[in-house]
């Protein structure tokens, strides 16, 4: 089974939603049969394909969160809910303080994890951390695929 992180902006609202579907379906679609997708259960990118993998596959689906899912926002909350039947884990890393420092573990946790990280990054800043976890990616010898959004 091969296993995806995908990591990804939460900033979303410069597209509609039919453009991230294309996106998933000619980006995602690829690597969901036998796969396993690790998304990091936030807003934007992570709840936008959380939704989408849940209805369009049968792949498998970990949401990991740093510290709690209720810590998470509530349009991520939101999703995993609407998901829930899809979903094949929940990780809850307990981190504390919900800094900086626990969403890089928590990107580096499903990188370890994967074989594959499917990056959808928003504007050229490298300091994101959706270029970090891409990074990290890169220094793990892994492979990543970036699609601009």
């Amino acid at each position: 089974m091969r296993a995806v992180t995908v990591t990804g902006s939460r900033t979303t609202g410069h597209q509609g939603p039919a453009h991230y579907a294309r996106l998933f379906a000619d980006h995602l679609a690829p690597f969901a049969h036998e796969g396993h997708f690790y998304l990091g259960g936030a807003r934007g990118i992570d709840s936008l394909a959380l939704e989408w993998l849940a209805v369009e596959t049968r792949a498998w689906i970990t949401v990991v969160v740093p510290g709690t899912l209720d810590q998470q926002p509530y349009e991520a909350r939101l999703a995993v809910d609407r998901a829930r039947e899809r979903v094949t884990e929940i990780v809850e890393l307990g981190a504390e303080p919900l800094d900086d420092a626990a969403y890089q573990a928590r990107n580096r946790w499903m990188v370890d994890r994967s074989t594959l990280t499917i990056g959808f990054p928003v504007g050229e800043s490298r300091k994101s951390g959706t270029w970090l976890t891409l990074d990290y990616t890169a220094q793990q010898g892994k492979a990543r695929f970036i699609v601009p959004t």
